[in-house]
């Protein structure tokens, strides 16, 4: 998939038409980041917002006494920021890679100049967004109908292409960060994932081994992805 194609996942950037996204990224090409280097830090000021290309990202505050609260992680897709580059000021919180990974931003002083000479596309992307918050409570629903072991399973067939026989993948992060994206704490985790052998789920330090990826989607009551063509 090319980076277009992945950056037109973003909500605010498919509102704003193929040859504006581009227009507009390319205006500054994708940087790439290596695991545990900073993007921003929490107080810089807000002057732009950020979508993932590869790898994974995460947004967390610091406490007074230095320790991290992670608020949650970014795929390939996803953007970021939007929010404080739009009200101004600083960022609230601090961006980092928990993986190499190669991240787009958009100016925010070029997309004003944009919106100012195309005011419809200010109502496009706010529809957008409202699309993307519909989304996001839609996740937070089923954060709180499925089980543990449920949410686990849907994280590790995000990661899976095929909808069908064996598969094995390699975790993108630390669990500890993967519990905090699925809303548990570490030891949750640790028991829910312990649970998935009984659906042919075994694990091996950061590498998943899944029997049987339709049984797995069904254990989550979802239809499976098809097959790449």
């Amino acid at each position: 998939m090319d980076d277009n194609a992945i950056l037109s996942r973003s909500p605010l950037l498919r509102a704003m038409g193929a040859d504006l996204m581009r227009s507009i990224v390319q205006s500054r090409p994708a940087r790439r980041y290596a695991r545990g280097e900073s993007i921003f830090q929490q107080g810089d000021p807000a002057e732009s917002f950020f979508v993932v290309i590869e790898g994974w990202v995460k947004l967390y505050r610091e406490r007074e006494n230095g320790d991290q609260v992670v608020v949650t992680i970014f795929a390939a897709g996803e953007s970021f920021a939007e929010a404080a580059m739009f009200l101004g000021g600083r960022y609230p919180a601090s961006a980092e890679a928990v993986s190499p990974a190669r991240v787009a931003r958009i100016d925010g002083s070029a997309l004003r100049r944009e919106i100012i000479a195309q005011p419809q596309l200010a109502f496009d992307m706010l529809a957008a967004a409202s699309q993307h918050l519909k989304k996001l409570v839609l996740q937070i629903e089923q954060l709180k109908t499925q089980s543990a072991p449920q949410r686990i399973a849907e994280f590790f067939l995000d990661q899976i292409t095929t909808a069908s026989g064996a598969a094995v993948i390699a975790l993108p992060y630390e669990k500890a960060l993967i519990a905090n994206r699925l809303g548990m704490k570490p030891e949750s985790f640790s028991r829910a994932l312990s649970k998935l052998s009984e659906v042919g789920v075994t694990v091996y330090r950061d590498t998943i081994r899944v029997k049987d990826v339709a049984h797995l989607a069904s254990f989550c009551e979802r239809s499976p992805k098809p097959d790449p063509i």
